[in-house]
C-alpha cells in the first residue's frame, strides 16, 4: 500500500479521532489507530471498546488497499511537529514495515494487522430512528445542559443528558439534583420519537469535533446513538436505565417575580463570594421591590461582603440562600441581557429563565435553595 496526503490534514483528523482513546485500555491494540486505504480515501479509526470515531479524508497517489494500525500517540505527536506539507506512506504488505518520508526525513516504523482491531456490532435497521440536525443545533443543546450533569456514580442515568426526541421538538435535559436544565429546540424537528441518554464524553467528542460540519445525521439504535457527517462518524454507546421524570421536579406556581441585568447580577455574586464561606458557597439574597442585597461572610476568617444590585421585584420581600458555584453555573450559561427568578418561599426551587429566547427555543433552570439560617 502506498498513498500521500498532507501533514496537517492528516494532524487534524488524527487528533480529532484521538480524543475517543482512553488513557487506560483494556487491550492494548486499542493505543492504536486503525487505518484503512480503499481508492483514494483513507479512514482513521480509534476506539475504547464503547465507543468509536473515524474520520475520512482523500489522499493522493494511491496504490492497493488494506488495513492497518499504528501508535495513537506516536503518529499525532510527529504529526504535529511536521511542517506543512505532502507526505507519503509505504507499507510493506508482507510485513506492515511503515515508511513515512517527507523532504527533509524519513520514519520507520512496524504496523500491526488491521484485523486485530475489534470491531463494532452494527444493530439490525429495523431496530434504529434516524433525523438529521444541524451542528449548531446539537452543540447549542450540549452547551446549554453540560453543566449539570450529575459526577455521582450511584445515580448513573444522571451522569448525561437526556435526548426527549418528539416528533416536532427535541428536549434536551441534565440535573444532579441540586440544579437541572431544561432546553428545548423546536426548529429540530424530528418526525420520530425515542429518548437516550448521552454520556458526558460523548457530549464532548460532538462538540470538539462536529462543530465544524454542515449537518449531521443521527441514527438511535437499543444500546447506541450514531452521530454521521460526511466526514466523521461517531458510533457513542448510551447510559443505560430510566432519566427521571423532569417534568414533575419544573414549579409551575411561583408567584415573584424577579429581574435584573444578568451580567451585573452574575458580577455581583461572584464578589461577594470571594468573601464567604469557601466551602458551602453560601450567599444570602434579601430580594426587595427595587434592590437586591447580597451578603456572604465565613466566621472562621472574619470575612464578609455586602452588594447592592438595582432590579424589578414583584412579590413580598423575600430572603433566600443559593449556593454561589451552582449560580454562577447558571447566569454563565444563559446569554439574554436580562435574567429573571421565579421564587415562593425559602424552602422551594427558584426557577431560572432568560429575559428573551430565540424563537421555537425553550430554557429554563431550578436551583434547590440553601438554608441561610439567622
Amino acid at each position: 500500500m502506498k498513498f500521500n496526503v498532507s501533514s496537517k490534514t492528516l494532524y487534524t483528523f488524527a487528533s480529532s479521532v484521538s480524543k475517543i482513546i482512553s488513557s487506560r485500555n483494556a487491550l492494548q491494540i486499542l493505543n492504536n489507530f486503525l487505518f484503512e486505504l480503499e481508492d483514494d480515501t483513507l479512514t482513521v479509526t480509534a476506539s475504547d471498546m464503547d465507543n468509536s470515531l473515524v474520520g475520512r479524508l482523500s489522499v493522493t497517489d494511491a496504490e492497493g488497499s488494506g488495513s492497518f494500525c499504528l501508535d495513537a500517540r506516536r503518529i499525532v505527536e510527529l504529526l504535529k511537529e511536521m511542517p506543512d506539507q505532502g507526505i507519503t506512506f509505504e507499507i510493506n504488505d508482507q510485513n506492515l514495515e511503515v515508511l513515512i518520508t517527507y523532504t527533509n526525513g524519513h520514519y520507520n516504523t512496524v504496523a500491526l494487522p488491521g484485523l486485530e482491531y475489534p470491531e463494532h456490532r452494527k444493530a439490525p435497521e429495523s431496530e434504529t430512528i434516524s433525523f438529521v440536525a444541524t451542528p449548531e443545533q446539537i452543540i447549542k443543546g450540549i452547551e446549554n445542559t453540560l453543566f449539570a450533569v450529575s459526577s455521582e456514580e450511584i445515580r448513573p442515568q444522571m451522569m448525561g443528558i437526556l435526548w426527549d426526541v418528539k416528533p416536532d421538538s427535541v428536549v434536551f435535559v441534565a440535573t444532579d439534583t441540586r440544579k437541572l436544565v431544561k432546553y428545548v429546540d423546536g426548529t429540530l424537528r424530528s418526525g420520530s420519537e425515542c429518548s437516550f441518554i448521552l454520556p458526558v464524553k460523548g457530549a464532548q467528542v460532538i462538540k470538539n469535533v462536529f462543530s465544524k460540519e454542515e449537518s449531521v445525521k443521527v441514527t438511535v439504535t437499543p444500546v447506541s446513538a450514531i452521530f454521521e457527517s460526511a466526514t466523521y462518524t461517531f458510533d457513542c454507546r448510551l447510559i443505560k436505565g430510566n432519566f427521571p421524570d423532569y417534568n414533575r421536579v419544573i414549579p409551575t406556581s411561583n408567584p415573584y417575580t424577579f429581574t435584573a441585568d444578568r451580567i451585573s447580577f452574575l458580577n455581583a455574586v461572584r464578589r461577594v463570594a470571594v468573601f464567604g464561606d469557601g466551602g458551602g458557597g453560601l450567599v444570602k439574597f434579601s430580594f426587595d421591590a427595587n434592590e437586591v442585597v447580597l451578603r456572604a461572610s465565613d466566621n472562621s476568617l472574619g470575612t464578609s461582603g455586602e452588594e447592592h444590585v438595582p432590579c424589578s421585584y414583584e412579590g413580598e420581600p423575600l430572603r433566600m440562600g443559593f449556593g454561589s458555584q451552582y449560580l454562577v453555573e447558571i447566569l454563565s450559561t444563559f446569554s439574554s441581557p436580562d435574567i429573571v427568578i421565579r421564587l415562593a418561599d425559602p424552602s422551594r426551587p427558584a426557577l431560572f429563565l432568560p429575559g428573551e429566547t430565540a424563537p421555537d427555543t425553550e430554557l429554563l433552570m431550578i436551583l434547590m435553595p440553601m438554608n441561610v439560617g439567622e
